[in-house]
């Protein structure tokens, strides 16, 4: 199967937890979250932008760091205009983006980007709900 998420052939990576169950790949998580992203776990600055068309917008940083409890790694930023970063994910030296669809055409640079880190981006409180609220609509979804 092909994937449009930025470097998808390199989203192979080894679960190191099995707290979810199902997910062995990053390329296994994206398809699960395809069925749980949704409006409420968009950034709230773009949920009227948000779509059933467009699943991946605003999930980015809510979704690196999920994928790092699961499959290890750094997350890094690209910083966007308005001063937003938008994370994607690092491991093993190979990058891959579950949310990069969001962006349509747009190339973004995954280049010399500076690493992101939880603790500065749950300390928005609405943020580290959504994550949670992500985290536990995967784990419904996996349990059937």
């Amino acid at each position: 199967m092909e994937y449009r998420f930025y470097g998808w052939r390199d989203a192979t990576s080894a679960a190191i937890s099995d707290e979810y169950k199902g997910i062995a790949t990053p390329q296994d998580l994206y398809d699960a979250l395809t069925h749980v992203w949704c409006e409420y776990t968009c950034a709230p600055r773009l949920r009227k932008d948000w779509s059933e068309d467009n699943i991946t917008l605003g999930q980015c940083s809510i979704t690196a760091f999920l994928v790092q409890d699961i499959f290890g790694g750094k997350v890094y930023g690209i910083l966007r205009p308005g001063g937003n970063y938008h994370c994607y994910n690092v491991i093993d030296g190979k990058k891959f983006d579950l949310t990069s669809e969001q962006f349509g055409d747009e190339v973004l640079d995954y280049t010399d980007n500076p690493e992101q880190f939880r603790e500065v981006h749950f300390a928005k409180e609405e943020k580290r709900l959504r994550y949670e609220y992500l985290k536990e609509e995967l784990r419904k979804y996996l349990n059937g």
